[in-house]
């Protein structure tokens, strides 16, 4: 599902067993999950859910990580009150339940987070960073948003389009070798089509082995071997942020 093209679920196991340490508020139509870093900062990154929603354990744990290193926070339920995707769903459904969860369609809730961010949060400076799902929506949103300074897309890309390679701000893109869902050709032609036409800094990498879902994937449902390059892709996310953020 992380490719518009070709959309299947997420691969990231079991749900992680986690509690959070942030907690839940309004953010005008939506409702969020906001965790605030031991100091303020003036900084903040929204984090936007995959296919499983945003109360999913396993993407609160990748924002309170991040919360952990100077951000406030914040998990937007960008698919406002709709249901999120359950691995015991028919896949026959899928391809309607994903086309009426359109990631590039977001701009609203986009807009109601920022606003909730400056004025609530103090926060000056904004980044995102979004996973399989979520990686279409920070790829949209950096090509329309020049006050989002950062952005990091994990396994997520939008289908070949005359208007998602001139990206406003600094964006990291991350890749499974091994992913199913996006097929190495069109990592390729991202890698490729943005050296001809993004004027900002920008990094695709891809991760020797990995499968989709790698990056925040329950710990127990890792082998050994990946444990190196989980830790480096997360690594990499959060010295994006620190770098342009």
């Amino acid at each position: 599902m992380a490719n518009e093209a070709s959309p299947c679920p997420c691969d990231i196991g079991h749900r992680l067993e986690y509690g959070g340490m942030g907690r839940e508020v309004q953010v005008e139509h939506i409702r969020a999950y906001v965790t605030r870093p031991p100091a303020d900062t003036g900084k903040a990154v929204i984090v936007v859910q995959d296919i499983f929603g945003w109360e999913l354990p396993n993407t609160r744990y990748m924002a309170d990580l991040i919360a952990g290193n100077g951000y406030t926070t914040i998990v937007p339920d960008f698919f406002v009150g709709k249901e999120p995707w359950s691995p015991s769903a028919d896949m026959k459904t899928f391809p309607e339940w994903f086309k009426s969860r359109d990631a590039r369609k977001v701009d609203k809730e986009v807009d109601a987070v920022l606003r909730y961010l400056t004025q609530q949060c103090g926060a000056q400076k904004v980044g995102i960073v979004g996973f399989c799902w979520g990686g279409i929506v920070v790829h949209h949103v950096m090509t329309k948003y020049r006050q989002i300074r950062a952005g990091v897309s994990v396994y997520g890309i939008v289908k070949d389009s005359e208007d998602v390679y001139d990206l406003k701000n600094p964006t990291l893109f991350i890749f499974a070798e091994n992913d199913f869902v996006i097929p190495l050709e069109q990592v390729s032609l991202l890698t490729q089509k943005l050296k001809q036409h993004c004027r900002v800094d920008h990094q695709v990498k891809t991760f020797t082995g990995q499968t989709h879902g790698f990056v925040h994937r329950k710990k127990e449902d890792c082998q050994p071997a990946d444990k190196p390059y989980i830790d480096e892709a997360r690594r990499n996310l959060v010295e994006w942020l620190h770098k342009f953020v």
